[in-house]
């Protein structure tokens, strides 16, 4: 699996972006946000259980994303035809202000590393992903188990600190550079 520090792949992938009529597809690159953070995730399968509440709590959390410069996309297996038909179905995904993704070929799924084995499908995997391209976070759960979608928003505001910050920070706590300055 690809970790921190390795450079995030490459990809050119069609991406449910609207839901009106002739407007609904995109092609969707990294360098589509080039010079940005990302916070790339990734869910087994449209029309399940689990996925929908990640990717609506996504969609909820995308102003405190955008806030710090950031662009959630979300990615599974799906094509965007099934994309597009679970959005206009499920209530909660209706109104989602970021891409979902198609990897259909699991050609970017393959190359990370987080096929499921056994399912053939995207493990639960986030990536924080800097303006560099440069993977700085990664967290992986199992095909049963939800994210929590605020420690990824608490994390990369740790991560755009560029600095030492202890458990359980918050934005807006001193950091422990900053208490190491105070105390030299």
């Amino acid at each position: 699996m690809l970790t921190i520090g390795d450079k995030f792949p490459a990809f050119n992938l069609t991406a449910v972006t609207s839901l009106e009529k002739g407007k609904e597809f995109s092609d969707i690159s990294l360098d589509t946000y080039k010079g940005k953070w990302k916070v790339i995730f990734f869910w087994p399968k449209d029309f399940t259980f689990v996925c929908p509440t990640e990717i609506a709590e996504f969609g909820r959390k995308n102003k405190d994303f955008a806030d710090r410069d950031a662009q959630v996309l979300g990615v599974s297996i799906d094509n965007e035809f099934v994309h597009l038909a679970w959005r206009n179905q499920h209530p909660d995904l209706k109104d989602l202000p970021y891409p979902m993704l198609s990897d259909i070929k699991r050609e970017l799924s393959s190359e990370l590393g987080i096929l499921d084995k056994n399912a053939g499908v995207a493990l639960r995997a986030t990536f924080i992903v800097d303006p560099d391209n440069t993977i700085q976070w990664v967290s992986v759960n199992g095909l049963n188990a939800g994210r929590n979608v605020n420690e990824v928003v608490r994390t990369l505001d740790v991560l755009q600190t560029d600095e030492l910050c202890p458990c359980n920070w918050q934005k807006g706590e001193e950091t422990l550079t900053q208490k190491l300055a105070k105390a030299g």
